[in-house]
């Protein structure tokens, strides 16, 4: 009853084809934005924000840009952590040697760096797939990997090898606390999870979904699978290439290369497949579970008054959080948006059986 139509009617093709047609989902979306930008900088500490919040929401960008390789186009990719990498130095870089560069374009010209290194390494998912094709973006990862540690022309020669940012602002305001923080990354996320909303929804997105389905098919109706993997090796980069300068820019502040490393890339693929491929929603979903699952587990055994070593609560942790995501998956195999449709189709028909 809370989610009925009734009522809801449609008179032209734009009201049909809008981002949220039914109302709940409009009052529901506002309410959510209210939330982050109202009640939650007015509630949440500082380290709710810096801890949970800030990595929960750079986090779940970055795996809004890997469902569109992987959940929308069928391209698996292993070296997200790479495509992380380029887009936090080169943002660094451009900082560095031109000091008075604003953030805001510092941040999507390292998108627009990792955008040209995802095409580079997508360019061989033209002649293959599967696991080959994932040989091959794994390949970016030890390759990204290998020329921030040994190309010190990338890190302005530091002999440590790690960078570090300098104070930051934003149109002439300072981004130094974590509430300043914290809105800046809201506002990233907010802007490139509409994009990819509407991208998915429109032409593009469509061209993506019939090569993930079947690509020879897709080229006899006419969609060209160059344009099609390429471009969405493209967007997919360039939003993690943000991803990346805001974790190293607003999260880090100081990164060396481990920061972004295989783990990283492994931690990105999880999230998109617990979350739900091919939906934007289901990359905050995963990033949620993988954020707040380990948060929750190591508080537990403390609420419940029992007392264990470090070794032993870090292996119980990993194991539990394990066993978690397979449970997950064998419970619902399309993720954790698959369960959240489940439940607003079952409050369309609540309290009726059918």
């Amino acid at each position: 009853m809370f989610y009925r139509e009734n009522g809801q009617f449609k008179t032209g093709y734009r009201a049909d084809q809008q981002i949220f047609p039914i109302r709940q989902d409009r009052i529901f979306m506002v309410l959510l934005l209210a939330v982050a930008f109202i009640a939650v900088p007015m509630l949440a500490s500082d380290y709710f924000l810096r801890a949970i919040l800030i990595p929960f929401l750079i986090l779940s960008l970055a795996a809004v840009g890997l469902n569109i390789l992987v959940g929308y186009c069928g391209q698996i990719s292993l070296g997200t952590g790479a495509f992380m990498a380029v887009g936090a130095y080169a943002a660094w870089n451009f900082g560095v040697r031109f000091p008075g560069m604003p953030l805001v374009i510092q941040i999507l010209l390292g998108g627009c760096f990792a955008t040209i290194v995802g095409v580079l390494f997508g360019i061989p998912s033209l002649r293959i797939r599967g696991l080959y094709l994932a040989v091959a973006t794994l390949a970016a990862q030890f390759f990204v990997d290998w020329a921030f540690l040994r190309i010190p022309f990338f890190t302005n020669y530091s002999s440590s090898g790690s960078v570090s940012v300098p104070p930051l602002s934003v149109f002439g305001m300072p981004v130094q606390t974590a509430l300043q923080r914290y809105l800046l990354v809201l506002c990233f996320v907010v802007v490139f999870a509409l994009l990819a909303k509407n991208l998915v929804r429109g032409a593009i997105g469509r061209q993506w979904m019939a090569i993930r389905d079947m690509d020879v098919a897709a080229a006899v109706i006419g969609i060209r699978p160059m344009y099609a993997k390429l471009t969405a090796f493209a967007v997919s980069s360039f939003i993690v290439g943000v991803a990346g300068a805001l974790w190293g820019y607003i999260h880090l502040g100081s990164w060396e290369p481990l920061a972004f490393d295989l783990a990283r890339s492994f931690q990105l693929l999880f999230m998109v497949i617990i979350g739900g491929l091919g939906s934007i929603v289901g990359s905050f979903f995963g990033a949620a579970f993988i954020v707040l699952v380990p948060v929750a587990l190591t508080n537990v055994p403390h609420m419940l008054g029992l007392s264990l070593s470090v070794d032993t609560a870090a292996h119980v942790e990993h194991m539990v959080f394990g066993a978690l995501i397979v449970f997950f998956l064998i419970a619902e195999p399309h993720g954790l948006a698959r369960l959240w449709g489940i439940a607003k189709e079952k409050l369309r028909i609540w309290p009726f059986p059918h």
